[in-house]
């Protein structure tokens, strides 16, 4: 197993480093461009990126005309569809692409913005007074120029600053703050926390108000959800004050303004420097990893995973018991309970139950996310647990148990001497195999507001815009720990199977 290991992670390394040497900005392909006339008008029947949940594809065809589009989900994807070039634009907040071209001297902003419009924070209907409290907060900070000196550092500079010290008394409470932690320079994870513009803004409320605050990081699509179901007082993320929204969210006062503008590679941009293989790896290497200990992520994430890993699959073999019991009832009612069980949970999408679970069932609940996590993927894995065993007993000879309680054995203790050891050392395999794809599965958490494995390549790639190294990374860091369980389970299998260890096996 350590030679597979060995020759699959030197097969991901070249795949990545060669995949990022083939990143690097090319030049954009538009006759006679020069990047100071670049306007909206030139993009016309190009492909135009545009994130899922916004409006910005009818604000180009209404204001440009016909062109192809490009779908992503994270802001960060689309840096990567130029890349790549597998769009010639992307369409985006003005203050996202301002901020970008000035990290990114390959990229540039086209002019003018397509619209304006304000952004504000987002507020449960039910928190009306804290709302209140918070355009009181942010009058003030505009009146002091305390919000300006915000924006100007976060948004209006080239480099992320540190997060400036806000003590927070904790006198009063706590407030729960719900963001999408992957929108530089408005929130982010860097130095081991979430920073940035909303992030320093709501830290300063919770000041204001004599309060702690916890901050949590949610996907973008799920930041209203969240706190709708009551798990965050307020949360931000460029949300777009408008009517529609406001039928199920309070905004508050604007507290910044944006447009819609596209971005695209600029077209008198000469990337000069030329790498060697080697030292791309380290580059990589350095910045996915080492940088602001952004490794840390990826260890924690691992551990989540795990966690998740482990109390579900114990919860799922318990109840798998009970759904093989079910099935293997005499009752008909029973089995045709234990059936609908099964029916509805193999059949049901674990991305589709784990949100049903945590955003309907579960909305009101003060369980933490993992918790919630624990209990979807148990309740999903008891139905496959419950068929193996129930299909492992069925291959049990039935005389054997007659032969057992002619002997004195009752029906309980017959099954436990007989049927079940045999039983076990057949489902042992399978049930090896579902322990492994539950932990597979578990990449999906981080649409319930859970920072895994996954979700942490996610927000590396957000912060490096790397398209293949942290997805890589992730992939490998899955395979050895998928390599190692496999290979437990083979070791205690070999261990307990008096056949294998008679052959050797």
């Amino acid at each position: 197993m350590r030679k597979t290991i060995m020759v699959l992670f030197a097969v991901l390394i070249v795949l990545s480093v060669t995949a990022c040497q083939s990143n690097d900005f090319s030049e954009f392909n538009i006759e006679n461009a020069d990047a100071e006339q670049l306007r909206p008008e030139d993009f016309i029947g190009k492909r135009i990126g545009f994130i899922g949940g916004e409006v910005f594809d009818l604000m180009f065809y209404e204001n440009v005309g016909d062109f192809t589009m490009v779908s992503y989900i994270y802001e960060h994807e689309g840096i990567e569809l130029l890349k790549n070039n597998r769009a010639d634009a992307i369409m985006t907040d003005s203050p996202i692409a301002e901020k970008w071209s000035r990290i990114t001297p390959a990229l540039m902003v086209v002019y003018p913005p397509f619209a304006e419009f304000d952004y504000g924070f987002v507020f449960n209907k039910e928190k009306a007074e804290l709302l209140r409290q918070f355009n009181e907060f942010l009058a003030v900070i505009k009146e002091n120029g305390v919000l300006d000196d915000i924006a100007n550092r976060w948004i209006y500079t080239a480099d992320s600053p540190p997060m400036p010290d806000i003590p927070l008394t904790g006198e009063n409470g706590t407030l729960l703050f719900a963001t999408c932690a992957e929108f530089e320079p408005f929130s982010f994870f860097a130095r081991g926390q979430m920073e940035g513009f909303d992030v320093e803004i709501a830290r300063r409320f919770a000041q204001y108000m004599g309060m702690d605050i916890s901050a949590t990081h949610v996907e973008w699509i799920s930041v209203i959800p969240y706190i709708n179901s009551g798990r965050a007082d307020f949360g931000a993320g460029l949300f777009v004050i408008n009517d529609e929204r406001k039928e199920v969210i309070n905004f508050s006062d604007p507290y910044h303004t944006g447009g819609a503008v596209l971005l695209t590679l600029n077209p008198n941009f000469e990337d000069t420097q030329s790498v060697s293989f080697i030292q791309s790896l380290k580059d990589a290497f350095e910045r996915n990893l080492i940088h602001e200990q952004r490794w840390k992520m990826v260890v924690d994430g691992l551990q989540v995973s795990l966690i998740i890993t482990f109390f579900a699959f114990a919860l799922a073999t318990l109840l798998g018991f009970a759904v093989c019991g079910l099935r293997m009832s005499k009752n008909p009612a029973l089995r045709a309970v234990g059936s609908i069980y099964v029916n509805i949970l193999r059949g049901t999408p674990i991305v589709v139950l784990l949100m049903i679970t945590f955003y309907v069932i579960f909305a009101r609940s003060s369980l933490s996310g993992t918790v919630i996590a624990v209990i979807a993927f148990g309740a999903n894995s008891a139905a496959f647990v419950g068929e193996i065993i129930r299909s492992a007993i069925s291959t049990i000879d039935k005389g054997q148990v007659e032969a057992a309680r002619s002997m004195g054995f009752s029906k309980t203790g017959a099954f436990f001497t007989v049927t079940f050891p045999q039983a076990a050392r057949v489902a042992f395999p399978v049930y090896m195999s579902e322990f492994v794809s539950l932990f597979k599965m578990t990449s999906v958490v981080g649409y319930i507001a859970i920072v895994d494995l996954t979700k942490a390549g996610d927000i590396i790639r957000s912060r490096t815009y790397d398209a293949f190294f942290p997805l890589i990374m992730v992939a490998l860091v899955y395979l050895i720990a998928a390599s190692l369980m496999i290979w437990l389970f083979s070791f205690i299998n070999r261990k307990t199977n008096k056949r294998l260890r008679r052959g050797g096996v």
